[in-house]
């Protein structure tokens, strides 16, 4: 799995995660719609209940009337016509046919306002879920596109540093190399040389006596010279003296 993957995986969670919060804000605001519309709803429905209540209350009295009304003509019945029995009996019944249908009435009122109170219930429960989703929600996108990029960032730069560091090693090994073969080929071998010529001068001396003795030193100090002048510029190449100076700029 490679960088590119990574990303793409992170853009696709990232967009899920996106989706998801506006899924869960479009219910929350769906719930807190439907929240105020039952909300009025449910107060009218409180003012119809107390009008039924007050409404089969006067009619429970009237049909009460009515019912004393019809007793009274039930037991004087030789006095009254079948006109008065007949109108006491009707009205008897349609009051308590009018009581019943406001019965009934409220009782659908009150079901319908116990059955929006339960579920206002349940609709706040929802929205207040759903805000407290959406701000995790929020959090953890806000996480993902920022906080996790900078950690991705912070890690490419510490992957930079190390291959910085490493192609400083390979400078340093190299600088190594180039050293070494130039103290074998120069200072190392001229040192060398004089080792040899030391013993060659010992043989001259004894051989062709002190005259042709001091000639041979007098070339072995130009070599030794010359020598010190190769390992001096090494030294030089090594660190500059405008390097103490000037200093070392990075680009």
């Amino acid at each position: 799995m490679n960088d590119k993957s990574l990303d793409s995986i992170l853009d696709e969670t990232l967009q899920t995660v996106d989706e998801s919060r506006e899924r869960i804000f479009e219910i929350s605001e769906q719930s807190r719609q439907e929240y105020n519309e039952l909300k009025s709803e449910l107060k009218d429905v409180r003012l119809k209940v107390g009008s039924v209540i007050d409404k089969a209350d006067q009619m429970n009295l009237h049909a009460r009337l009515s019912r004393n009304r019809l007793m009274e003509v039930s037991k004087n019945f030789s006095q009254h016509s079948s006109d008065e029995i007949r109108a006491a009996y009707e009205q008897a019944n349609e009051y308590q046919i009018q009581l019943a249908v406001l019965e009934q009435e409220e009782k659908q009122l009150r079901d319908r306002r116990d059955r929006i109170e339960r579920r206002l219930i349940d609709l706040e429960s929802t929205v207040d879920r759903a805000e407290q989703l959406t701000s995790q929600m929020s959090v953890v996108y806000n996480f993902l596109s920022n906080d996790l990029k900078e950690i991705s960032d912070v890690i490419e730069d510490a992957k930079e540093k190390q291959r910085f560091g490493l192609r400083i090693i390979e400078a340093q090994e190299a600088e190594r190399k180039k050293l070494s073969r130039e103290i074998h080929d120069g200072p190392a071998q001229m040192m060398a040389n004089v080792l040899l010529r030391s013993d060659l001068i010992e043989r001259i001396y004894r051989e062709q006596g002190i005259e042709q003795a001091l000639n041979e030193i007098k070339d072995l100090k130009m070599m030794v010279k010359s020598s010190l002048a190769e390992v001096r510029r090494i030294i030089y190449d090594l660190r500059p003296m405008a390097l103490d100076d000037l200093g070392l700029v990075l680009l």
